[in-house]
């Protein structure tokens, strides 16, 4: 391993984001009541060019006056190549006060547009004296992002989350596909006359996994578009999961408890990984490396894998 050691992301519980439109006051005390770990207050694609000023006059009453607990409270802004994008910073930091925890860049594609909205947050923060840092998360949308996944990763202490934004990466790449995530019917293996369906989204989420994991930052999935499919809802955040993503954006209420289900460990998994460790602390003492836990090998590296799952779980509970 090398000696420089990956970086801990931030301790704090992101199974479920849940968007809703900064045009759509009703929904706010609703989304604030709701399960989900992360609010995302969207000033981007869910919001018409025509209502974009309303939408940030809104959501930042929002972060001001509603009661958001102990959700961590994110605002999406416009992409840097329209120009909504620097009055929805300027007047974010100017005027919304510290319960803001971070702001969500979308369609990002090298490490120069985090410095661009990291210069503006930086010198209004100095400027109106801030006593909180923003944070940033940002979401992988195109060709451009996933090819500098890992600049993106590193390009801002700031940096504390990023996602895949599937439809706009599918428009970016090329893909014959209109569905937002989830299983492509045309993508498929035969073998015989049977179909084996593989995941067209699984190598830039790995990408995207492999960077966050590097620079310390949380790796989570994107949107699945048909909230009326909950089994694949729960079969692709289970893939996620799988790959060591912590959590899923939720576009209907119905998808929090969907994504809150697959990302909380199990009690059947932390009794296991409690026991592995146990297992472990037990042959550390006996001055051996590794161990037989029901018919299998574990070593330190199991040490690592039983710890994720345990401080996962612990987390969630506090």
């Amino acid at each position: 391993m090398s000696f420089r050691l990956q970086p801990t992301p931030p301790a704090r519980p992101n199974r479920c984001q849940l968007f809703g439109p900064g045009s759509n006051t009703k929904l706010f005390a609703k989304m604030a009541a709701s399960a989900a770990d992360v609010i995302n207050l969207d000033l981007e694609d869910s919001v018409s060019p025509s209502d974009k000023d309303i939408a940030r006059a809104n959501v930042i009453e929002a972060v001001n006056t509603i009661d958001w607990n102990t959700k961590t409270l994110s605002v999406r802004i416009n992409s840097l190549d329209t120009p909504y994008w620097y009055r929805d910073v300027v007047d974010l930091l100017e005027q919304a006060g510290d319960r803001l925890d971070q702001i969500m860049i979308p369609k990002v594609g090298n490490a120069a547009d985090i410095y661009a909205v990291d210069a503006l947050v930086t010198a209004i923060e100095t400027a109106k004296g801030r006593s909180k840092k923003i944070n940033f998360e940002v979401i992988i949308e195109s060709a451009a992002g996933l090819v500098n996944v890992n600049e993106i990763a590193a390009s801002s202490p700031r940096m504390v989350a990023m996602s895949l934004g599937a439809a706009d990466f599918a428009a970016s790449m090329g893909m014959q596909t209109t569905g937002i995530g989830g299983t492509q019917e045309n993508y498929y293996m035969l073998h015989g006359d049977t179909r084996h369906f593989s995941d067209p989204w699984h190598w830039a989420q790995t990408a995207i996994v492999a960077a966050c994991r590097t620079h310390g930052i949380l790796p989570v999935d994107g949107p699945f578009g048909d909230f009326s499919d909950d089994e694949g809802y729960r079969a692709q955040s289970r893939r996620s999961a799988t790959l060591g993503m912590v959590g899923k954006w939720a576009i209907h209420p119905k998808q929090i408890g969907l994504a809150n289900e697959v990302f909380t460990p199990s009690a059947e998994a932390v009794a296991e990984a409690r026991e592995i460790l146990a297992a472990m602390a037990q042959a550390t003492a006996n001055g051996e490396g590794a161990t037989v836990y029901k018919g299998r090998l574990v070593d330190i590296a199991s040490i690592k894998q039983a710890e994720v799952i345990v401080r996962q779980s612990e987390m969630i509970a506090g």
